[in-house]
């Protein structure tokens, strides 16, 4: 649940913001007014491009089952595990320059009077945001071996509420909360989410006999912490922790926080 509500309100965050730039921009241009109900269209659109999303990850749900289930949430797992590190390195590329470059789509828009790209602008942000959360909270889902549905909709009704506040304490100017602390505590726990949801996908590929454990316990730390507890399930859930872990799940946990510390450092390296 608490990983739930923490998705819900990191992606929110992010769709607000955008949605937020857009309307702000439109609001201080007089041709602009004519664009707001493309605006508002275009975020219903993005809305119902992840609704559909939603339904279609459903309805491959509800036809598979078996071994077909099973390796289609994996799949599901590792593909949430890679965007949301790939997103993670998309907005510390990006997030500087990302209202120069909406309101530069959304300038050339108006010089143009092509308000539908404006509604085509607001689509693509926002979908990219939703699709994203309906990725990541499936792969989560999957991870935690499923939740009641009324857990689901508290979460998320709570991470949205959160989300809204965190924005209007960031709208504030600093005053409370600065957008930079804001990326690196929410990028941080993102990342660890991402190790988490690494970590169950390679457990079930051991359990499939595709990967070897290696050395199977490596130690146990269940004296310390238990992930079999309510304290320490939640910690496995959003950092990949394991009281028992096998010597394969160590090096890909080692491995993936490698690639995610060292690989801007080397790519600048090469530049």
């Amino acid at each position: 649940m608490g990983n739930t509500l923490f998705i819900v309100w990191r992606e929110s965050v992010e769709g607000i913001l955008v949605v937020g730039i857009l309307y702000a921009w439109l609001k201080a241009h007089p041709q602009g007014a004519m664009g707001m109900r493309y605006l508002w269209g275009g975020v219903a659109a993005g809305l119902g491009l992840a609704g559909l999303l939603a339904l279609a990850m459903m309805g491959v749900y509800s036809s598979l089952d078996g071994e077909a289930l099973d390796y289609f949430q994996l799949g599901m797992m590792l593909v949430a595990a890679g965007l949301i590190t790939q997103m993670v390195f998309w907005m510390r590329k990006h997030g500087r320059s990302l209202k120069k470059e909406l309101e530069a789509g959304l300038a050339q828009a108006a010089d143009k009077a092509n308000w539908m790209g404006v509604a085509i602008i607001a689509a693509l942000a926002v979908g990219r945001e939703s699709a994203e959360t309906v990725i990541f909270l499936y792969g989560n889902g999957v991870e935690q071996h499923g939740m009641a549905f009324a857990q689901f909709l508290v979460a998320a009704a709570l991470g949205f509420a959160l989300a809204l506040v965190t924005f209007w304490l960031l709208a504030r100017g600093g005053r409370f909360l600065s957008w930079k602390i804001f990326f690196r505590v929410s990028e941080t726990l993102l990342l660890l989410l991402a190790a988490g949801m690494l970590v169950g996908g390679v457990e079930r590929m051991i359990g499939y006999g595709w990967l070897p454990a290696l050395a199977d316990p490596l130690w146990d730390s269940s004296f310390l912490l238990d992930d079999s507890a309510s304290v320490g399930n939640l910690v496995a859930a959003l950092t990949g922790y394991r009281a028992h872990p096998a010597l394969m799940l160590v090096l890909v946990y080692a491995a993936y926080w490698a690639l995610v510390l060292l690989g801007p450092r080397m790519r600048k390296v090469r530049i």
